[in-house]
């Protein structure tokens, strides 16, 4: 299949191209400039010059394309909109996955799947405007799928070590919020990338949480961490108003308690998180 990508020169985007390709796919995939034109490049996608803001090019590469994966982060939900919509025009009836995220949803109070409600920390609130135009294309013919990654680990862990490893062995303690009893719906990288290449086949309207399954809490994570930097044992609570102040709004979506189930996409999409021991990742010891 022809795919069109976007973000491929980031965290998700790189190994995403990886397993499209690896599964047989021709990749083009979006690079603003001659960094990401060379990486994307490197994993054997041919790139397309342009950013999100460059519609006309969007469109065009949607419309060589047979399906489109959406990773790319937008500044805006005005942006994510105008991008999807440019994208979804130009694959017509071909797939088109977007993506989203866990956060959205709020604290699960338990196990929860795709149908628990939303009540996002401002940081992604405005991803529900978007995510329902974007899912308003299957009653118009569109194919379009959603998919909501939990928090990610693994490869790069880009969030994670700006927010806890790299200041953690600056202070000497890794932090994490409260008593760090919430729980965090983690997902590995490879994993991730492994649902989007099976979401290409998935009936229009569907949508996905990718989660592990694994949800570890929140402090049991940063004494993870903190062995994987050397500061075995050390780790420092955080007020939420500290961790605000360290961290910006990210903070209110760090100190969530979330719990997904990631039935739905194996059952539907036969796809199986491979990686189901997010705390010896996070240690490095495996």
């Amino acid at each position: 299949m022809k795919i069109f990508l976007t973000g491929g020169s980031g965290y998700i985007g790189k190994t995403t191209i990886s397993a499209l390709v690896r599964h047989g796919d021709t990749v083009e995939a979006l690079a603003r400039n001659d960094r990401a034109a060379g990486t994307v490049a490197s994993l054997g996608a041919t790139p397309v010059r342009g950013g999100l803001g460059d519609l006309g090019v969007l469109n065009a590469a949607a419309a060589r394309a047979e399906a489109v994966v959406h990773l790319a982060q937008a500044g805006t939900g005005d942006e994510d909109l105008a991008a999807a919509t440019a994208m979804q025009d130009g694959v017509g009836t071909g797939t088109y996955v977007h993506t989203g995220g866990t956060w959205v949803h709020g604290d699960t109070d338990g196990v929860v799947d795709e149908t628990a409600p939303w009540n996002p920390p401002s940081l992604v609130a405005w991803r529900e405007p978007v995510e329902d135009a974007v899912l308003r294309r299957a009653r118009q013919g569109g194919r379009p799928v959603l998919v909501r990654p939990g928090l990610l680990y693994g490869g790069e862990n880009r969030l994670i070590d700006m927010f806890y490893a790299v200041p953690g062995k600056e202070a000497g303690a890794v932090p994490y919020i409260g008593d760090g009893a919430n729980r965090w719906a983690l997902v590995h990288v490879d994993d991730i990338a492994e649902l989007y290449v099976a979401a290409l086949k998935a009936a229009p309207g569907s949508v996905y949480v990718g989660v592990g399954g694994v949800n570890p809490t929140a402090r049991e994570c940063a004494l993870a961490v903190a062995r994987s930097v050397g500061l075995d044992g050390k780790v420092a609570s955080l007020t939420l108003e500290q961790a605000r102040e360290r961290m910006g709004p990210v903070a209110d979506a760090f100190a969530l308690d979330q719990q997904f189930t990631p039935a739905r996409a194996e059952a539907e999409l036969g796809w199986t998180p491979a990686h189901t021991d997010p705390l010896a990742v996070l240690a490095g010891e495996e």
